[in-house]
């Protein structure tokens, strides 16, 4: 399945989750019910069966248990409006700082990291909760751009490198198949159907030992209490019917990504043999089961209820031949040495002129999203592993980070970079990106798109101020050299888009055919950045030949797609209208993008570096497309 195959199965089981909410609340509705015509009967001596109790005492009972689990879920989904970050607080856990000295945090970052750039999608936030000692980690977060990965402190010392990169591959495969949103949207909906147990609680600990206490409204507190009871029991149901199975594509996806299905089967082995389990202490464990990698909590009629399939199918499906005895024999015990930086050499080439044959249909090609391999991982490794230390220090500080952004769009010549720097209001901030050029200007094209996701993080926890000052700089530094490429534009569209205060949810329900403009513009981005004076012909030749064929499969009139009309403002407003695609309709649009850029058979570094900048911004990542080059000669 591709990656929007498995985002509209997401979809689809949240109508399903509908579904059952709504069949839940109408169970409970009635047990409240007949608990109220029961008290009826109880206190009115008139009154002998429930068929005698009026209807406007169901009628009430039925309105108000109805709209108070709605309302408590309502407000549970606002209160994680946030996403991840929001459930991360629930939980009480701590943000690992990019810039963490910790040795087994800073593995974990790194980690993180590299499956992040593998995914071409944007760095999760990496938090720790330090008062869990059991081996577990989730993901949670409404989209791709603001998911948030989070593991127990069991997991971090308690797994060797290899284990940890299964886990976290493991929740990156919820990420990018859509889990992670049904998940949170869970959390929230969920709520308020154990709520009313909650209720019934209160109403047996605020009678117990009180001399006025009626045993009438003791027995009514008890029957909300197992009413509630039976709310969490529909909970378990749902959870259970939706999560058990995406476990299991879940683990398959974390040996598809790494390679190695001893990591994955490893940690699920550790789950089993050190006594640490998986359960959670918090008290959301039980409201969070469902988003675990392994079982938060214990349940009665396990095979009914679980969450997760039993640790012994798990590593049976992922590792058929796995030998505990002998994996534990020869198991690490220390995390991995850190790998030593290669030197980033210029290769005396334009490297955006770089190109490689393309075998790929634009079908194929769209079918690359939100996929992830072993060779995309070992790529990103060795990725990371060029780029210059003191680079990557610079990258973990909110100051640091957006001084190297900004040196990255910096022009090579003096003349033009002192230009850049002197139209930068901050001269703080144009200080200190005129120290980072020298580290940053040695990188290619393919260097700027994981450059901008290591410094996110960073820059994402930096005061408003500061990131609007780093917004109006980079708009400076584009526009003063007087000729705006369209890689500067996509990085700049990408960076506003990140560092923009969170926007409401909104439907992504929109066609191609209702934002021609907006796909035509972002189709004439792609297909100027793919042709060169020496390709087939004239350029306007070259030119007209990529906007015809990706017009075709966009079905929008190739006389739209003009490069003459591209501005800065013009391709951000597209791109943030794009955004509203509908799954299929964005599908459709990476197609069109890719039948533009290989329409003469190759793709270029700059073709492809701006096919994932554009996607990047779509929420629809892209893997390094050139993964066969050395990164060690992707220089400028």
């Amino acid at each position: 399945m591709t990656f929007f195959e498995h985002q509209s199965l997401a979809r689809r089981n949240t109508r399903v989750m509908v579904l059952l909410f709504a069949l839940a609340v109408i169970a409970v509705v009635l047990s409240v019910d007949l608990v109220l015509g029961a008290l009826y009967v109880w206190s009115n001596d008139q009154v002998f069966t429930l068929k005698a109790v009026p209807t406007g005492v169901y009628i009430g009972g039925a309105a108000a248990t109805a709209a108070l689990i709605l309302i408590v879920s309502l407000v549970n989904v606002a209160r994680l409006a946030e996403g991840g970050v929001a459930v991360a607080r629930m939980v009480g856990a701590r943000r690992v700082p990019p810039d963490t000295a910790e040795p087994l945090e800073r593995r974990l970052r790194n980690v993180v990291e590299e499956m992040a750039i593998a995914a071409g999608m944007r760095v999760p936030e990496v938090y720790v909760m330090d008062d869990e000692r059991a081996i577990n980690a989730f993901a949670a977060g409404w989209d791709v751009s603001g998911a948030v990965v989070a593991v127990t402190r069991g997991t971090l010392d308690a797994l060797t490198r290899d284990e940890l990169q299964g886990v976290v591959a493991h929740e990156f495969s919820h990420i990018l198949n859509g889990d992670m949103r049904l998940n949170v949207r869970m959390l929230g909906v969920l709520a308020g159907i154990v709520f009313i147990g909650s209720i019934g609680e209160f109403l047996m600990r605020s009678m117990r030992g009180s001399r006025d206490a009626k045993g009438g409204l003791v027995l009514a507190g008890l029957a909300i209490f197992i009413i509630g009871y039976l709310g969490l029991v529909f909970a378990r149901l749902i959870k259970s019917a939706v999560a058990r199975q995406r476990e299991f594509l879940a683990d398959a996806s974390s040996v598809q990504f790494t390679r190695n299905p001893d990591g994955i089967a490893g940690a699920l082995d550790q789950i089993r043999s050190t006594g640490a389990g998986t359960l959670i202490a918090n008290r959301f464990a039980e409201e969070m089961s469902h988003m675990y990698f392994g079982a938060a909590v214990k349940v009665w009629l396990g095979g009914v209820f679980d969450t997760h399939p039993p640790i012994e199918e798990r590593i049976r499906r992922v590792h058929p031949g796995f030998q505990p005895s002998a994996y534990r024999a020869r198991r690490e015990t220390a995390a991995s040495p850190a790998r030593e930086a290669a030197e980033v050499r210029p290769t005396g080439r334009r490297l955006g002129d770089l190109a490689t044959a393309w075998g790929r249909t634009p079908v194929q090609s769209a079918a690359l999203v939100g996929t992830v391999d072993a060779y995309k991982v070992d790529f990103a490794a060795r990725l990371l592993s060029v780029l210059p230390a003191p680079l990557q220090e610079t990258l973990r500080t909110p100051e640091g980070a957006g001084a190297a952004l900004v040196a990255l769009l910096l022009a090579g010549p003096e003349e033009a970079m002192e230009r850049q720097l002197d139209a930068i209001a901050g001269r703080e901030l144009a200080e200190r990106a005129r120290a980072a050029a020298p580290l940053a200007r040695r990188l290619g094209a393919a260097f700027h798109l994981p450059v901008v996701d290591l410094a996110l993080p960073a820059l994402k926890a930096a005061p408003e101020a500061a990131k609007l000052e780093l917004l109006a700089a980079l708009e400076a530094v584009v526009n003063a050299d007087r000729r705006v490429s369209l890689h500067e534009f996509a990085v700049l569209a990408l960076v506003r888009d990140q560092l923009a205060p969170p926007a409401p949810l909104r439907e992504q329900t929109k066609r191609i055919s209702e934002l021609k403009n907006e796909a035509a513009t972002v189709l004439a981005l792609v297909a100027h950045a793919g042709t060169r004076i020496d390709s087939a012909g004239a350029r306007d030749a070259a030119l007209q030949t990529a906007i015809r064929a990706g017009a075709a499969v966009l079905q929008i009139p190739e006389t739209l797609a003009s490069p003459a009309g591209l501005t800065l403002e013009s391709v951000s407003a597209a791109l943030e209208a794009l955004r509203r695609l509908s799954l299929t309709e964005k599908n459709v649009l990476i197609k069109g993008l890719f039948a533009a850029a290989t329409v003469d058979g190759l793709i270029r570094v700059a073709e492809a570096e701006l096919m994932r900048l554009v996607g990047a911004v779509l929420d629809c990542p892209l893997p390094p497309l050139l993964d066969s080059l050395d990164p060690a000669t992707l220089a400028a």
